[in-house]
């Protein structure tokens, strides 16, 4: 019998409501509980380019917005997190990849998720070879696709 997935007490908002549809609730709480390795206590916003840019600039020095900012703030007991997703990067960036939005949604709210949980990609390229991973196996595990398949060249 599979382990019990973790605890998650979700506020999910839409200031960017474009993409309601691809983001029910429970495919929300589907997608982050998989990535959670403990409970956590988390909130998940929909933004435009607009919010997206501004919190890019004013917390990551960055003047452009980005597809998903994590904001961590415990790690243990509970993970406490926000994630920001940016709905017209998340659109572009899921034509471009040629893939449904959803999906594309479902791996950001992976990839945000395990930040929350100190995972980082940008340090050196062996932690990004475990987070991708790691994410691959995560998303594969919720029926979904590698996400890293097409630089791969799978």
């Amino acid at each position: 019998m599979p382990a019990a997935l973790p605890t998650l007490s979700l506020s999910l908002q839409f200031a960017d409501a474009r993409h309601r549809d691809q983001l029910p609730r429970h495919t929300v709480i589907r997608c982050i509980r998989h990535a959670l390795a403990a409970p956590a206590e988390m909130t998940v916003r929909i933004v435009d380019a607009e919010e997206g840019q501004a919190l890019n600039r004013e917390y990551r020095g960055k003047d452009y917005a980005t597809n998903v900012l994590t904001f961590d703030y415990a790690q243990e007991p509970v993970v406490m997190a926000d994630l920001v997703l940016c709905a017209p990067v998340v659109a572009k960036e899921a034509r471009e990849l040629r893939i449904p939005v959803a999906e594309h949604y479902a791996h950001l709210l992976v990839h945000g998720t395990l930040h929350a949980q100190g995972w980082d990609h940008e340090t050196s390229e062996e932690d990004a070879e475990a987070m991708e991973a790691h994410e691959t196996e995560i998303m594969l595990g919720l029926g979904l696709k590698d996400p890293y398949r097409k630089r791969r060249g799978a």
